[in-house]
């Protein structure tokens, strides 16, 4: 018994991919960018440690929730076949017990924080629910994702100021479009599968001009991101790890230069980076005022 438990739990992990932590990470860079930002470099405890945690949580509901609408897809496709549903290891529904398990605590901790948090929270469980579907019917899932993940960012001020601030809008587009170059390079890895399978991708739609696109779109990420600067009176630490940033984004742009599946995929995970240097910028800034 204590064996099946065991196994159960192993396969409750993977299917919610907490064996992965990038896309956790990827996603909390913002978060703590807006947190330090609304709270000029001295978040509240209780507001980092519920954003953190539901940024956990909300990121393993969205991996579950994904795998549970590409069951058809997975075992198609040679990056993910072997995922716990593809595999058959879990059942759709154990799947779906497991989102909505996932969902209630990261409601319970937002449930600390205030109305205009709570509310807010109900749009990012609903486009973190409802992302998975839209490689369906749009060429342009990567955006979704953006829009989802980048929700992170007004929740992050609301909790802390109880409002979202014009500069929070401006972060929330920057994000948006990062999660859409760095997905649509992720999306690269499996161009040639989704175009048999027929799921849609902006590395399909892009076509040859994929770097081209992307290149323009880290072009507007950086001036976004050197616009918040400009609303937030930043100082230069920031500006140095924008510079940082704007470097890896010309070495990803090297990565994916000749659309080799693992330098892209090389590419991808470099982002990590890039949202570090951004938060680090902001974290010395701060520290030094």
């Amino acid at each position: 018994m204590i064996d099946t438990a065991l196994d159960r739990f192993k396969q409750y992990w993977l299917l919610a991919r907490f064996d992965k932590p990038i896309g956790i990470l990827i996603l909390l860079w913002p978060a703590l960018w807006a947190l330090w930002v609304a709270s000029d470099g001295q978040p509240d405890g209780l507001v980092l440690t519920v954003i953190c945690l539901g940024v956990v949580l909300m990121r393993a509901a969205g991996c579950v929730i994904n795998d549970y609408a590409d069951r058809n897809f997975d075992p198609h496709v040679e990056r993910t076949k072997q995922r716990p549903i593809a595999a058959g290891k879990v059942t759709p529904k154990e799947a779906l017990i497991v989102f909505v398990l996932l969902c209630l605590c990261a409601f319970g901790l937002v449930l600390l924080l205030n109305i205009y948090t709570i509310l807010l929270s109900f749009v990012a469980a609903f486009l973190a629910a409802s992302y998975p579907f839209m490689k369906r019917y749009t060429q342009l899932p990567q955006a979704y994702l953006g829009i989802a993940f980048g929700w992170a960012v007004p929740m992050s001020f609301s909790a802390q100021t109880n409002s979202i601030p014009p500069v929070a809008w401006v972060m929330y587009l920057a994000v948006v479009l990062w999660a859409l170059v760095y997905d649509t390079m992720y999306a690269m890895v499996d161009k040639d599968d989704d175009i048999k399978i027929g799921v849609k991708s902006t590395a399909i739609l892009f076509g040859a001009y994929d770097r081209h696109i992307m290149a323009g779109l880290q072009l507007v990420i950086i001036g976004l991101l050197l616009a918040v600067g400009q609303m937030a009176q930043s100082g230069w630490p920031y500006y140095g790890g924008l510079l940082v940033a704007a470097g890896l984004s010309i070495y990803q742009q090297k990565l994916i230069l000749n659309r080799e599946k693992a330098l892209c995929f090389k590419a991808f995970l470099n982002n990590n980076w890039f949202g570090l240097a951004v938060f680090l910028g902001l974290l010395v800034d701060y520290w030094l005022r």
